[in-house]
């Protein structure tokens, strides 16, 4: 096919990326990057009715400068008969593209589309290359309604995979071409980047299938010819014509990413006002709400205002700020509690705007950590909502701007660690019974030794070709995208129909829409998102604010109780690390610290939350602020400038707004080269692009006069941010959360406790944890009961006080259906018999459920009563419908240990003996000490600690190190498990429900006592039937 002369470029104009989920076996950048690399034209990205890798190739070509032009397009495919590439040769041609990948989505059910012959027929911007099937009869048909449809728009693909009978299959094409006068292009259809991505694809393709690459045959590709080739190759594969045709259609493609503008809904502003006019309104009539004339700075705020307000109105955010304005007023109107934060915190226009609840007069804002002129980035605003009524304010926004106006961002779900192994594994036949013992064997919580060396130790052969075949797979795949998700919340509204921007499809949940870019993508094209996260605390804070105003007649709200001052009681609670439930200071590594730090107004516990993170710690800057706090030394500062950023924090960079600060008054930089360092310090590990700015930083600071050794030190401090530090805006707002629910807890600790419980799953600790550290704190729990529990827990009144009566919410194999029911028809006096139950038509399974939970201990003297008394059908009949049955046979009480048992196995938790106590009482323990006693050893004590394993946490702040929670009948035992140990003792730490751990106990500041872990020994065995299962947190 080759011709004497060669051609010197080309551009490759049919080529999936690994969007096309499954089939693609190389990552868009990748395409882009080899395509440069070979000396192309052009690329055109066209995955399967799909524009979801694109933003990722323009990115690749802008960050890395290639001269490589990137051309949007999509492959669709119509029935069997007819696969078509539509290309974008304009903004129109673009728009019409998305258009056609919506509609054709959003007629099928996720991940699927549905393209109709309309669709085709709409097409008339975008250019048509036809990818003939090689059937003579199908083929003509579709090349007459092809050419009569896009007579000047279209092409024949042809493409050469050296396949048998493709000599045949190009002079069909050749046929059409002469026949019906349409010109032919060179195209690859084109699946790798690279031919060493063969073996990858293959197991893409075996995964698709659900079977193994060996039981696929002539379904796998023969060979790497849908990879990229080389100029040379190309030249002696294709017609010179036809590679000189490809470079045409590329050179009339002048659509470009950046040509998408995004514009905001306009409806907000009234119609004799600009902008800019109504949006100053809002915030002047928001001033007079949230800030005091008589605080001290109040000029230096407004000053402040209206510096953020003209630097919104050049940038052109108004809208953006209307739009979140209008969403959160709803929720006000609505009585959904609702907080911003993040870097919106900065911003005192979001203050007045009541968007935040952060006075900024109590931290140190930093509005270019939020807006930047210099960055030309959008604002990030993330709102969290009452996590079980977010969904009313996502539908308000679906209903005011419509389905064709707004949609979620999309979240890509890529290959993990565990997904990974299982599906390269099954691909390549490894049984699955192995798979699963590798991949719960493996302790992902070790970052030292790889999960390769992990599967070795397991008896994994990893030295035979087989087997590296299959790890270098694994690693190949993890982060491939595996299908589109919807975004926790990030909503993208347009001022006119959104599927001219991007496509939409349809989510997995009914009622919901997301485009096809997720948040990352939205960033890189500079096109802004609404924030509409969710958050458990609130949704508890709103509970617990209910039952109190029912019960105790006291109306409270986060601001009434924020407005009261720093409650020193409350303070002395959070100093004894009494937070279990408590809003971000519930962790190990957050109830070690608050001992040591003992936070006592609102501004250390900002600190506190910031402080146990990454950043601060890996920087070496947490023991210099605690001796420094302790005043065991001397604070000094370099320069009246730092100490204006640093005074707050005692002279050490806790937040990175003052990192930033740093680098602007030390080092001389502006506030969008701040800005860049901040965005270097999230990615250096990845890019190494921290290293660029580390001779500006040292060298500017020494010209303005500082000490080299401070210069380096700072430098240091700004690389352990790197690993990931707070901002001060994001710990000011979680501090708030945090000192309500403290509050709740201390004050109204049966409200709060019952404000978690009925928003659970949220937070660390499981309802059975929860309930443990309530009668701790002598709050009495009253049982599940048929007569008095609704489906949710309540209040009641008992012995003066108020009690939480559980609620059937936690009765496994149940509804809140049938709950309702059940509440519904209870009679004044109670249910009196199981007849009663029975008539309210509940399903069996959820009678002998509630028998199971005891909860018919009113009707029987015990579950195995209530079981066999359900198990007797002869009050069905008609005859008897009405009698309660008289039972023959009496089943005999069930043990404190059955009990224990069936408690465990139907509820999660018992209201009954601990299962530590059943087996002290029984013998069947060593001696040890208890968690109530701990504190009475002393520091370096040896001591031997068992409990049931209620939690293991492996945070990112300490490399190495696990802490574990023990739960004995008298409270818990925190242990810490060093990486050594929990490699030498895996089964143990891994596996275990109750442990004894032998160790050395060791008290550090402010008392914080751990039990530094030795042996590990797994108990569980001696309640083997337990059905109690530790949550792990990493």
């Amino acid at each position: 096919m080759s011709s004497a002369s060669s051609v010197t470029s080309y551009a490759e104009l049919f080529c999936q990326s690994n969007f096309s989920f499954l089939e693609g076996a190389s990552h868009p950048q990748e395409l882009v990057t080899q395509a440069n690399f070979l000396g192309y034209q052009a690329i055109a990205i066209t995955d399967e009715c799909s524009v979801a890798g694109v933003v990722r190739a323009y990115t690749a070509i802008h960050d890395q400068s290639l001269n490589i032009k990137l051309i949007v397009g999509s492959l669709f495919k119509l029935d069997d008969s007819l696969n078509v590439v539509l290309l974008c040769p304009t903004r129109k041609a673009y728009a019409e593209l998305c258009r056609i990948i919506t509609n054709a989505r959003r007629r099928a059910s996720k991940g699927e589309y549905r393209l109709a012959l309309w669709d085709l027929k709409t097409v008339s911007q975008c250019f048509v290359i036809w990818l003939p099937k090689g059937d003579a009869a199908s083929d003509n048909r579709w090349a007459e309604w092809l050419h009569k449809n896009y007579q000047h728009r279209l092409w024949i693909g042809c493409q050469r995979h050296l396949t048998a009978n493709e000599q045949r299959y190009l002079a069909h094409c050749q046929k059409l071409s002469q026949q019906y006068q349409i010109p032919i292009t060179a195209c690859g259809g084109i699946l790798m980047h690279n031919a060493n991505r063969l073996p990858l694809q293959h197991v893409l393709t075996a995964i698709k299938q659900g079977t193994s690459v060996t039981k696929l045959g002539r379904q796998l590709l023969s060979n790497s010819e849908r990879s990229l080739r080389s100029l040379p190759k190309l030249n002696a594969l294709f017609d010179e014509r036809w590679l000189y045709e490809s470079q045409i259609i590329a050179q009339q493609c002048s659509f470009d990413m950046s040509e998408l503008r995004y514009e905001y809904p306009e409806e907000l502003v009234p119609a004799h006002k600009t902008p800019s006019q109504h949006l100053r309104d809002l915030v002047l009539k928001g001033m007079s709400i949230r800030l005091s004339k008589e605080i001290p700075n109040y000029f230096s705020i407004k000053r402040t205002i209206a510096k953020e307000l003209k630097l919104i109105r050049e940038l052109k955010y108004e809208y953006f700020f209307l739009t979140v304005h209008d969403v959160v007023q709803f929720a006000k109107r609505s009585h959904i509690l609702y907080q911003g934060r993040g870097s919106a915190a900065n911003s005192i226009v979001c203050y007045c705007l009541e968007i935040t609840a952060v006075d900024p007069t109590k931290i140190d804002v930093l509005f270019e950590r939020f807006i930047s002129k210099e960055r030309n980035e959008p604002p990030d605003i993330d709102v969290d909502f009452e996590h079980q009524r977010r969904e009313e304010v996502i539908q308000y926004i679906y209903e005011k701007y419509g389905r064709e106006r707004t949609a979620l961002a999309a979240t890509v779900i890529t290959y993990r660690q565990k997904s990974a192994i299982r599906e390269v594994g099954k691909a390549l036949g490894v049984n699955e019974t192995q798979l699963d013992v590798f991949i719960k064997n493996t302790n992902r919580r070790d970052r030292e030794i790889s999960w390769q060396a992990q599967m070795s130790e397991l008896g994994f052969a990893t030295h035979s070709a087989e087997s590296q075949r299959f790890i270098n797979l694994v690693d190949e795949i993890k982060g491939f995208p595996r299908h589109l998700s919807q975004h926790v919340g990030g909503f993208v509204i347009s001022a006119g129909p959104l599927y001219q921007l991007v496509p939409i499809e349809n989510a997995a949940m009914p009622d919901r829409s997301v485009i096809q870019w997720d948040k990352d993508d939205l960033e890189s094209l500079g096109l802004l998102k609404v924030d509409v996260l969710a958050l458990g605390m609130l949704t508890a804070i709103r509970k617990s604010f209910e039952l109190i105003r029912h019960y105790e007649k006291r109306a409270l709200s986060i601001a009434q109780i924020t407005q009261m001052g720093d409650d020193p009681q409350v303070y002395k609670q959070i100093q004894k690390a009494d937070t279990i439930g408590v809003f971000q200071i519930e962790s190990r590594a957050q109830m070690s610290m608050l001992p040591r730090l003992k936070p006592k107004e609102y501004y250390d516990l900002v600190i506190q939350i910031a402080i146990v993170r990454p950043g601060p710690i890996q920087g070496d800057m947490v023991h210099p602020f605690l001796r420094r706090r302790n005043g065991l030394e001397s604070i000094e500062y370099p320069s009246e400038e730092v100490k204006g950023v640093l005074q707050r924090t005692m002279g050490v960079p806790i937040f990175q707004e003052q990192v930033i600060k740093v680098a602007m008054v030390a080092a001389g930089f502006t506030g969008g080269e701040a800005d860049k360092l901040r965005r270097a310090m999230a990615t250096w590990k990845k890019t190494g692009e921290l290293a660029k700015f580390r001779d500006k930083l040292i060298q500017g600071m020494l010209k303005r006069g500082y000490e080299k050794e401070f210069a380096e030190r700072i430098y240091h401090q700004i690389c352990g941010f790197g690993e990931y530090g707070f901002p001060e805006s994001h710990s000011a707002s979680f501090a708030v959360l945090a000192y309500v629910s403290s509050w709740l807890k201390y004050y109204y600790p049966a409200a709060f406790y019952i404000g978690l419980l009925n928003s659970w799953p949220m937070g660390f600790y499981p309802p059975a944890q929860l309930i443990q550290d309530a009668r701790r704190h002598e709050v009495d729990v009253l049982p599940i009961c048929i007569n008095h529990s609704d489906y949710d827990h309540t209040m009641e009144p008992f012995k003066n006080n108020y009690a939480i009566r559980l609620g059937l919410r936690l009765v496994k194999s149940f509804n809140e259906e049938s709950a309702n029911k059940i509440t519904a028809h209870r009679p004044s006096n109670g249910y009196q018999t199981i007849q009663q139950l029975r008539a309210i038509d509940l399903p069996q399974s959820h009678l002998e459920a509630l028998a199971s939970a005891n909860a018919l201990r009113t009707l029987k003297n015990n579950r195995y009563e209530a079981r066999w008394s359900l198990m007797d059908k002869e009050p069905d009949l008609p005859l008897f419908h009405h009698q309660e049955p008289q039972a023959d046979f009496i089943p005999h009480k069930p043990s404190e240990l059955s009990d224990l048992v069936e408690d465990y196995a139907a509820t999660s938790l018992t209201l009954n003996k601990h299962p530590i106590q059943l087996l002290k009482e029984a013998g069947l323990l060593k001696k040890y000490v208890p968690a109530s006693q701990i504190t009475q050893k002393g520091h370096k004590t040896p001591v031997s600690v068992v409990g049931v394993v209620i939690g293991r946490q492996a945070p990112g702040t300490a490399a190495g190190v696990t802490f574990m929670t023990l739960e004995d009948d008298t409270g818990n035992n925190n242990v810490i498990v060093w990486l050594a140990t929990a490699r030498a003792q895996k089964q143990a730490f891994l596996k275990s429900k109750i442990v004894r751990v032998n160790g050395i106990l060791e008290r550090g500041d402010g008392g914080v006592t751990h039990i530094i872990a030795g042996k590990i020994t797994d108990i569980s065995h001696l309640l083997d039937k337990l059905n109690t299962s530790s949550r792990d947190f990493h």
